[in-house]
């Protein structure tokens, strides 16, 4: 049982940096080096909220059925709604509160 924990924590690759400033609060960093197939739709078990901390490179958000758009302001991501981050040419740092 152990053994399965610790090779979850390992297979589970993420295209970011993740600091937890604690109660449900996250920094997130996204380098301009990554590979765009790594930023995948996905849904999260819970709602979040985004605070756009660093966006010089033009990232885009995407949620299900609706036009991306340019991260520079506070998104609300309700809880199992498909998203995704669109990766631009520089560093994006957001803030993630988990609700």
């Amino acid at each position: 049982m152990i053994k399965s924990s610790i090779e979850e924590v390992f297979n589970n690759k993420t295209p970011y940096k993740e600091s937890n400033l604690g109660k449900n609060e996250y920094i997130r960093e996204f380098g301009s080096d990554i590979d765009e197939v790594e930023l995948e739709w996905h849904l999260d078990k819970e709602d979040r909220i985004v605070d756009v901390i660093e966006n010089e490179g033009n990232w885009m958000f995407q949620m299900d059925n609706q036009l991306p758009i340019l991260l520079k302001e506070r998104l609300f991501i309700p809880k199992e709604t498909y998203h995704r981050v669109i990766k631009g040419d520089k560093n994006l740092k957001v803030k993630i509160t988990k609700l």
